[in-house]
């Protein structure tokens, strides 16, 4: 058993009173959040937590727990924060966002080795939430975020935010449009990263599309770039998706006002050096995706916004 992991969810349910609230927090499903705390006590031999379909309380096991319990999170990340990407362990453990794409992958590797020569990058590709959970258990010493997102007990960098435009099959009708509306992709089907990748994040850009015309008249799982590519050149679907140069058989189109954005931030826990290694990485990952947006061409380039605020107000 993983206890610091175990331990993790017993805070959180702890401090939320609310099952939905604290997997929320996690970036977990309610039901494992609910095995994990059940395995918890198994171990320990008591019940923790009092549960009814009205009221989440802690026992008296669990109220002598909870201080202990965040006594020794609280070391946990301070040796993390010692020791992550030092001289010592010469690893930074990032998470990325899978649909970042083979160049911005490698423009990140690039700039990064720029600043950090002798500190190796360990990349990890996982959706949002496997990040939050990898930064709260220490198996991540920092990972790039998809907003809104809960981030509890983390620092954020700068919050990039670039339009989204549509990824469409060359034979389309608004293949040669100068801008797309979204209420234009009326009947279209969408090729969007999973729900239980970045959960905030997928609600809020069904619920724009929503406002904006568009309800897709179905939604395709895509956990990977190549397999929204393969449903957009097979005609089964468009994506929404940042500026990218298309390959043969799609084109992509910028939407018109610009009623999409995809905002991305790294992460890491409190108590991290942030001279270290892990401030340099969210250093290369600023400058990374701005020359992305930079790089359109001069008829779809917008420059991307920096954010410096907390990801709470991208929750409202």
């Amino acid at each position: 058993m993983n206890l610091i992991a175990h331990l993790t969810c017993f805070v959180a349910v702890a401090e939320e009173l609310h099952f939905g609230r604290a997997a929320q927090r996690l970036g977990m499903a309610q039901p494992q959040l609910s095995q994990r705390l059940k395995r918890l006590e198994g171990e320990l031999g008591v019940r923790l937590v009092d549960r009814s379909s009205r009221h989440v309380g802690l026992t008296e096991p669990g109220r002598h727990l909870l201080d202990e319990a965040r006594e020794i999170l609280a070391r946990v990340q301070r040796v993390y924060g010692l020791t992550a990407g030092s001289p010592d362990t010469g690893t930074l453990r990032a998470g990325v966002p899978g649909e970042l794409g083979a160049g911005t992958v490698a423009a990140l590797i690039g700039a990064f080795r720029e600043r950090r020569p002798d500190t190796v990058l360990d990349l990890h590709p996982l959706g949002t939430a496997a990040q939050a959970r990898g930064l709260a258990d220490g198996s991540l010493d920092i990972g790039i975020l998809r907003h809104p997102v809960e981030t509890h007990g983390l620092v954020l960098g700068p919050i990039t935010a670039e339009p989204l435009g549509v990824l469409l099959p060359a034979t389309s009708p608004w293949a040669d449009a100068p801008e797309v509306h979204l209420s234009d992709l009326a009947g279209s089907e969408l090729a969007v990263f999973p729900r239980d990748e970045a959960p905030e994040a997928y609600d809020e850009l069904l619920a724009d599309c929503h406002r904006h015309g568009y309800d897709p008249a179905a939604v395709h799982d895509s956990p990977n770039p190549d397999f929204a590519l393969g449903l957009v050149l097979a005609g089964r679907a468009v994506a929404l998706i940042p500026y990218t140069e298309p390959p043969p058989g799609l084109t992509w189109r910028p939407l018109l006002g610009r009623p999409l954005l995809t905002r991305l931030s790294c992460a890491w826990r409190r108590g991290t050096d942030e001279a270290g290694p892990a401030g340099d990485f969210a250093e290369a990952v600023a400058d990374v995706l701005r020359e992305r947006a930079a790089a359109a061409p001069p008829e779809t380039a917008v420059r991307p916004r920096l954010v410096v605020r907390p990801a709470s107000a991208f929750l409202a």
